[in-house]
């Protein structure tokens, strides 16, 4: 299913927007990266610091696509200066319903130098830490350090 792509968002960040959603809809993240800023930070709805760096983003985003079920983006709002969108989804994870957002602010080239995300209820969001956490281990934590 096709995105809209909200009104109001500049040109270079609706590429990229329109970009992610295909990427999405196919499966197919082999180019996710080039997306991404290489300083771009990911702020996790179950880490308190933030995640900087476009190698850490793309292992979070890349593995959260395959725990995700039923994803679906349902609304999408730019803000005023065209720089930022906000999207909302519904989704499931090891068989608890989620609703979040992911908040997403573009350079002035679309690159993405900012994604932050935000799940509720904490049922599925605890659900969804825990399988981040199974998955990746401390792969994350180490990326996050630099080590």
């Amino acid at each position: 299913m096709t995105q809209p792509i909200p009104a109001g968002l500049a040109a270079p960040a609706r590429a990229t927007l329109s970009a992610w959603h295909a990427m999405l809809e196919s499966g197919d993240l082999d180019a996710l990266d080039t997306l991404f800023a290489e300083d771009v930070v990911f702020r996790s709805p179950v880490a308190h610091t933030p995640y900087p760096g476009r190698n850490v983003t793309t292992l979070v985003l890349r593995t959260v696509t395959t725990i995700l079920e039923d994803f679906r983006y349902h609304r999408s709002f730019a803000t005023d200066d065209g720089a930022s969108v906000v999207l909302e989804f519904n989704a499931t994870v090891a068989g608890k319903s989620l609703k979040g957002i992911d908040m997403i602010r573009f350079d002035a080239d679309g690159k993405i130098i900012e994604f932050e995300v935000m799940v509720r209820p904490a049922t599925g969001l605890q659900a969804l830490g825990a399988a981040m956490g199974a998955t990746l281990g401390d792969t994350v934590g180490l990326l996050k350090t630099g080590a």
